[in-house]
């Protein structure tokens, strides 16, 4: 009976500790942006994703792009800075398509680290990141290797440019055709007091980091979620 009594205590404990970390992963998980669903809302979604689709395709570096877009659209509190959350057990081997755009051999060294980029609360993106530790310097590699700096932010003294090999819209909140709509129509397709659903990921991007030299040191491959919208709508239906 003793054996069975410790058996059960420790069953409970276990049950315990399962529902406390659980209770702490949705504590962490904030909820999704709540947006009505309007044509006017729509229009903005797909404005605002274009917006840092650009912003992404005409700067170096992701990582100080959504300091910005963190900071202009207030998603944390203030002084907020972009953080790589890293990702432990999920690492994948450089394949030859991805040791080719980094003119890497064979045989040379690539690391793998994967990251939610994070500000605040908010996860704004989730990023694969293949690097030859051999084209950064010893205190770059130590420093994300034992860190959860942002991957930008440490190579940034390397004054690199972006060189991008896909960029995709994963969402399109508006459906083909819209623009032919007559408006009165465009209206009536609007979903009166309905929450417009975002999916998890809406922009993707891969890109290749290169030194002042062209010298390939780093292939990113970026998923970026709905969360860069969790602030309040614009264009909001008014009374």
């Amino acid at each position: 009976m003793a054996a069975l009594h410790r058996l059960s205590r420790a069953a409970a404990g276990a049950s315990l500790a399962v529902l406390l970390a659980a209770s702490s992963a949705a504590a962490r998980e904030p909820a999704p942006p709540v947006w009505p669903d309007t044509t006017e809302t729509r229009l903005a979604a797909i404005a605002l994703i274009q917006t840092l689709n650009a912003t992404l395709l005409s700067t170096p570096s992701a990582t100080l792009t959504l300091d910005r877009w963190c900071a202009d659209h207030a998603l944390a509190p203030e002084g907020s800075k972009i953080v790589a959350e890293r990702v432990k057990g999920a690492e994948k081997p450089a394949d030859a398509d991805i040791r080719a755009a980094l003119g890497a051999t064979p045989e040379e060294r690539i690391v793998h680290r994967r990251v939610r980029l994070t500000c605040g609360s908010r996860v704004l993106s989730e990023a694969d990141n293949w690097y030859r530790p051999g084209q950064l310097t010893e205190a770059m590699n130590r420093e994300l290797e034992t860190t959860d700096t942002a991957f930008g932010r440490v190579v940034k003294p390397l004054g690199f440019s972006r060189s991008t090999l896909d960029a995709r819209l994963v969402w399109h909140p508006l459906p083909d055709g819209w623009e032919m709509q007559p408006s009165t129509k465009a209206a009536a397709a609007s979903n009166a007091g309905e929450m417009l659903e975002m999916p998890r990921f809406v922009l993707a991007h891969r890109a290749v980091l290169k030194k002042p030299d062209g010298t390939a040191f780093s292939l990113v491959a970026e998923n970026y979620t709905s969360e860069i919208l969790a602030f309040p709508p614009p264009l909001a239906p008014r009374p």
